[in-house]
């Protein structure tokens, strides 16, 4: 996702970040070197250098700081962010589970009636397009069992 746009409000203490779709806020208290009323910020700007995926603050003493969008969408807890987040970590799992259960990949292909393309691109970390319900079952498949726990939000 990249940034669009950025903006410092010492008012409410927090950068203003603008996606194409979205916009969200990110409080100076999550930044490090964290802006104070002393040390405000002086300048803030997408970093072409990160591909405009992070901004970069300067604050007044000089000192600066990056924060990347991840950061962002995780602090505002994005829906879609967090659904990519549970299918990577469930990739990782399915990737340790294949090399400790002794399964072939062809096995594997096998017994969850697929191609081997499909499990090839279910078990890379780098793409970020899968079914959840692939996984678990990959993961079933592989002899594990996969618990939900569902928490309140805290105050």
């Amino acid at each position: 996702m990249k940034i669009l746009s950025i903006g410092a409000n010492n008012r409410r203490k927090c950068f203003e970040v603008r996606s194409r779709n979205k916009a969200f806020v990110f409080p100076f208290a999550k930044c490090g070197p964290k802006p104070s009323s002393k040390d405000g910020v002086a300048s803030v700007f997408p970093d072409p250098e990160l591909g405009r995926e992070a901004f970069t603050y300067v604050l007044k003493s000089g000192r600066e700081g990056t924060v990347h969008i991840e950061q962002v969408l995780e602090f505002n807890r994005d829906p879609s962010y967090l659904s990519e987040m549970i299918a990577y970590r469930l990739t990782i799992e399915a990737r340790r589970s294949l090399a400790e259960s002794g399964l072939s990949k062809r096995e594997t292909i096998r017994r969850m009636h697929t191609s081997a393309a499909q499990l090839y691109r279910l078990l890379d970390p780098a793409k970020g397009k899968k079914s959840v319900d692939q996984l678990l079952r990959l993961l079933a498949v592989l002899g594990q069992d996969v618990q939900l726990r569902v928490f309140a939000k805290s105050a």
